[in-house]
């Protein structure tokens, strides 16, 4: 009796770690289909010659690096490059500012809050295409709202080219986007904001500290941990967007508004070269891979310093 109660207890580990491995098996093979195999062969098409006739055939050979070296020669690459670190720099200093600022603010508890917060989670909840077709309207230059108004207060006679003019365009998509944006960082912010204990600011008042001496040293501090979340989230989500670049603009006029997504795009259902498109997207998946790795960072060593 005790030799079988010994070979239990040797047993119970690996059986535990079976049942532990059986329960994960579901979400692994999940990950592995819609994850795993896509990412492997998005992979192998950038080293294939990869054209629409290869639906219809089944044959891509393999091409070595010539689809990198042709994306690489490009300079359009170099253009989509930075107009898309501009374009995801600029919506995060936006939507991260306006967000802090309105969160803050609605902390504040008084009447009516509750609905205008609701109200201001539209522009999260609508569509995106939507968005951008409504928006496209609002900065049209001859018949626009915007261009109106701005008319109607003096500030411009001749209208701006809201869209169709390069030195603008791209402007005007960021701040698109960071109208889009703020919702979201607002809502993730204030739900941070709850969890500072209150006796932290009393502590501070009575000390004398006004309220940007609050924030900076109480407030901005404890919120890092959610800070670190909505900036790294909102990065890996801006730096790949399309549908709202493609609404407005179209990556023009004259490419001006040409990002690594709208660059895939293009190559892939434009061009029909899904190698090169592949490869752009690769691009794409190694920025955000390096910046998951700086979030998985950055958060453990705030668990850390929380211990």
């Amino acid at each position: 009796m005790s030799r079988t109660t010994e070979r239990s207890r040797a047993r119970s580990p690996r059986v535990r770690a079976l049942y532990r491995w059986l329960f994960v098996l579901p979400a692994l093979l999940y990950m592995l289909a819609f994850f795993g195999y896509p990412l492997v062969r998005n992979v192998l098409m950038s080293f294939q010659e990869f054209t629409p006739r290869t639906y219809f055939t089944g044959e891509a050979p393999f091409n070595g690096l010539e689809n990198w070296r042709a994306v690489f020669d490009d300079p359009l690459l170099k253009d989509a490059f930075w107009q898309t670190m501009v374009f995801t720099v600029g919506s995060l200093v936006g939507q991260f500012t306006l967000g802090m600022a309105l969160a803050v603010f609605f902390s504040r508890r008084f009447r009516l809050s509750g609905p205008v917060r609701a109200v201001l989670l539209l522009p999260w909840l609508v569509p995106m295409v939507v968005s951008a077709v409504v928006w496209r309207r609002i900065m049209d230059e001859d018949h626009g709202v915007l261009n109106s108004f701005l008319e109607t207060v003096g500030l411009s006679s001749d209208g701006v080219p809201w869209l169709s003019s390069p030195s603008v365009a791209l402007l005007s998509v960021i701040l698109v986007n960071v109208w889009i944006g703020i919702p979201f960082n607002m809502v993730i912010l204030y739900g941070g904001l709850q969890e500072i204990p209150e006796e932290l600011y009393e502590a501070a008042a009575l000390d004398g500290a006004g309220p940007w001496r609050t924030f900076w040293r109480i407030t901005l501090p404890m919120l890092r941990p959610v800070v670190t979340v909505v900036l790294v989230l909102g990065f890996m989500s801006t730096v790949k967007i399309l549908d709202l670049v493609l609404a407005l603009t179209g990556g023009g006029p004259a490419d001006s508004t040409q990002t690594l997504g709208t660059l895939t795009y293009q190559l892939s259902f434009l061009r029909l070269d899904f190698g090169q498109g592949a490869v752009v997207g690769n691009i794409l998946i190694v920025i955000s891979a390096v910046f998951a790795v700086l979030y998985l960072r950055a958060n453990r060593a705030d668990q850390g310093s929380g211990r």
